[in-house]
């Protein structure tokens, strides 16, 4: 949600952030824009639309220095007049990630000041704020971390001056910002993969950070104004990496990269011969000993993940755990557990939602805490005493795919982990266990095998306008995935429900126009879930089972099978979802929908 770029060189910057802001479409935006300072003036284009669009108006603006946005719309409708950068009096120009709450009290006060707002926006008054302060004298750089004080929310911005064209200023408080370092030229993004381009060499800010960036160095203050060292680091991300290469969609590559993101995930452990509880970090062991429950605390797909572990950890480990939705978590009155071990799920890390929720746990007397993210470098992880890292690799889409399914073999692992050290593992059951999860990898790669078949399938979707979703157990999860990524990308509206609950209430809206999608895996509620589709059929309902070998459910006559390999027992619910996002994504062709990046959505909800 929201991208930030920006370049000081001896170069036109402008390709520069034109390429970052194109790396960082995935994030989802509806407008875009850029300014430069050229010869001691501000020299903005912005527009709506995609990032192309702002690069046909930038074809004859240049500039040493810059900053680019592309904005996801919270105050204001989306419009060139709300589009970042916001200019304050010719002179200050700043781009913005987040939400200022305290927007309205800081317009007021400004306006009385004879400061003009030209939009909607909360940023425009963080702009406002900096020149009030550089008006009088100060630096860009005191002028700003005076302006910060003054905020309440989240940010993370990019300032430049007209009058001050050697320098940039950049912070971060609740949204991630990065700066890339390069010779003799220094730059800054809120994602690493903006900057691939130019450098590899990352420094990360920390929270509450404000940094001074020139051509030939830049400096580092935390939120006391205290001058710091940041780490420098070389980034793995790689151009290929982030590039769509033979696919037509980011998520069909992405789904396609399955096997090798699990492979990667789960090297360490397939490699040896035990589980270690060291695999989550140094103080895991004696973490893990002091512990009686997990609470899972994640948003959206992540949550659908939780949701697995939480029958895993209950059946293999032995350990209560409950499940919660981070946007809720720190708004309800819970009891606390200082023996509860906190989970959070994040593929970015940079979940607003999931960090607040952390930090709420943490403050009701709950130290122990884990978090399972994509990204090592960010912020959940930094806030985390352990963590184990997913390594499916740069998501792109929108929609997630890899991210979950690794967050799932990251969940699987901790079952065993904990389960092994309450003395609930036996040394059979843990290489049992171990070889099934070596063999993984080439399950998933075997799913993928019933692409052309599901494609097909997807045709007879079109003209549907409702989908219905059920699994039982450990699938019905798997099922709310599912149901998710069709409303996602194909905009369809569809729900989830376990199969026992059809006769609840949701075998009211079955008839022939309503799909009904299936999870059969050959498990002990099997036959339960078989007279849960003989329900639907008695009522004229059009079935699309996904099944198992050896289930003995047949294609008929409103039955459509789409038959699964063998049955992966506890891994089942990682292969099920895999043909899942393939029926989501042929769907979504079929509807001529924009995969990758679906209406009204971001990829990484760096706001609450």
């Amino acid at each position: 949600m929201c991208g930030i770029v920006g370049a000081i060189a001896h170069r036109n910057v402008v390709p520069i952030l034109l390429q970052g802001l194109q790396r960082l479409e995935y994030r989802g935006y509806d407008s875009a824009g850029l300014v430069v300072v050229n010869n001691g003036q501000l020299e903005r284009v912005r527009s709506t639309g995609r990032v192309a669009e702002l690069a046909t108006k930038s074809v004859n603006t240049q500039g040493f220095l810059g900053i680019a946005h592309t904005r996801w719309a919270t105050h204001g409708v989306p419009s060139e007049r709300n589009a970042h950068p916001h200019i304050s009096r010719e002179t200050i120009a700043v781009a913005h990630n987040g939400i200022i709450e305290n927007y309205e009290e800081l317009r007021a006060r400004l306006s009385a000041q004879g400061y003009q707002f030209t939009s909607d926006t909360d940023t425009e008054v963080i702009a406002h704020l900096i020149h009030s302060h550089y008006s009088k004298g100060n630096s860009l750089l005191a002028a700003t971390q005076m302006a910060l004080t003054e905020l309440v929310g989240a940010y993370a911005i990019g300032v430049t001056a007209a009058d001050n064209p050697n320098l940039l200023i950049c912070a971060r408080k609740g949204s991630p910002l990065l700066i890339g370092v390069g010779e003799n030229e220094h730059f800054f993004a809120s994602d690493a993969s903006a900057l691939l381009q130019v450098t590899k060499k990352m420094v990360y800010l920390e929270e509450g950070d404000v940094a001074e960036v020139n051509l030939d160095s830049y400096s580092v203050f935390n939120a006391k104004g205290e001058l710091v060292v940041r780490p420098a680091h070389i980034s793995e991300l790689t151009n290929e990496s982030v590039e769509l290469g033979d696919y037509k969609h980011y998520m069909q590559k992405e789904i396609h990269e399955q096997p090798q993101a699990l492979a990667d995930t789960l090297e360490a452990v397939c490699n040896s011969h035990s589980l270690v509880p060291g695999i989550f970090g140094a103080e895991a062991a004696a973490t893990f000993a002091d512990i009686n429950s997990v609470l899972i605390l994640a948003c959206g797909t992540s949550f659908h993940a939780g949701l697995v572990a939480r029958y895993w950890l209950e059946e293999i480990a032995g350990i209560p755990c409950n499940v919660e939705i981070a946007s809720e978590y720190r708004y309800r009155v819970s009891v606390g557990n200082p023996k509860a071990l906190v989970v959070t799920i994040s593929q970015s890390g940079e979940t607003a939602d999931t960090q607040s929720a952390l930090n709420h746990a943490k403050s009701m007397g709950q130290p122990h805490t884990l978090s399972i993210c994509n990204v090592p470098e960010s912020a959940l992880v930094r806030m985390s005493k352990l963590r184990l890292l997913t390594r499916a690799g740069p998501e792109i889409g929108v929609a997630s795919t890899k991210a979950f399914t690794t967050q799932l073999a990251a969940l699987f692992l901790l079952t065993l982990v904990l389960a092994k050290q309450r003395g609930r593992l036996t040394k059979e059951s843990e290489q049992k266990h171990l070889h099934e999860l070596r063999h993984l990898p080439s399950a998933a790669k075997s799913v993928l095998g019933i692409e052309p078949v599901i494609a097909k399938l997807a045709e007879r979707f079109a003209d549907k306008h409702h989908a219905l979703f059920l699994g039982r157990g450990l699938h019905y999860p798997i099922a709310l995935e599912g149901a998710l990524k069709l409303k996602e990308i194909s905009y369809i509206h569809a729900e989830a429900y376990p199969a026992g609950e059809l006769k609840h209430g949701p075998l009211a809206l079955v008839d022939k126009d309503m799909p009904v999608i299936a999870v059969a895996p050959n498990d002990i509620l099997l036959e339960k879930l078989k007279s849960n589709l003989q329900e639907v059929r008695a009522r004229g309902g059009e079935l699309y089972v996904f099944a198992d070998a050896n289930t003995r459910i047949h294609s008929s006559e409103g039955v459509n099978l789409i038959q699964m390999p063998e049955h992966a027992g506890y891994l089942s619910p990682i292969l099920h979802t895999i043909p899942l996002q393939l029926l989501s994504y042929y769907v979504a062709l079929q509807k001529g929908t924009d995969v990758d990046k679906p209406r009204n959505l971001a990829k990484s909800v760096t706001v609450e």
